[in-house]
């Protein structure tokens, strides 16, 4: 069995420093999400882009900064975090589902695009009685 040694009070601070910067980071990270909700409604994918990179790096540094899910599940000097991280989650589910039906509208008009070329142009007798080919934006009556 293993005692629990008291912490001194320089481990206590540099406890509360680590949750309170993991916390700040988290805010952070949910402004970066607001931000990239805000890029993708306008289509602006350059800035869409642009923070990409920063949140990559927010999210390796709160991975560095936060105790094994059990610790931060169980532990109140965390819970603060848990449930900024559980905002963050459920922002980036909206972001990657903003993202997928504007995804979806464009291979729905890509689709619709090749249908209508596939179908312009078709095949009829002449007065002749020769196939000939009948193009869309012609008459009927030069088939």
């Amino acid at each position: 069995m293993v005692e629990s040694v008291p912490l001194t009070e320089a481990e206590k601070a540099a406890k509360r420093g680590r949750t309170v910067h993991a916390q700040q980071l988290a805010d952070e990270l949910e402004e970066i999400l607001e931000m990239e909700f805000e890029s993708l409604q306008k289509q602006d994918l350059e800035r869409f882009e642009q923070l990409q990179g920063r949140k990559t790096d927010l999210l390796a540094e709160l991975a560095g900064l936060c105790p094994p899910s059990d610790v931060l599940q169980s532990n109140p000097d965390w819970q603060g975090l848990l449930a900024a991280m559980t905002e963050c989650r459920d922002m980036h589910r909206r972001n990657a589902m903003l993202i997928e039906r504007k995804l979806e509208a464009i291979r729905g008009t890509l689709q619709s695009l090749q249908a209508s070329v596939a179908t312009s142009s078709v095949e009829v007798y002449d007065r002749l009685g020769k196939v000939s080919r009948f193009t869309r934006g012609r008459g009927y009556q030069e088939a």
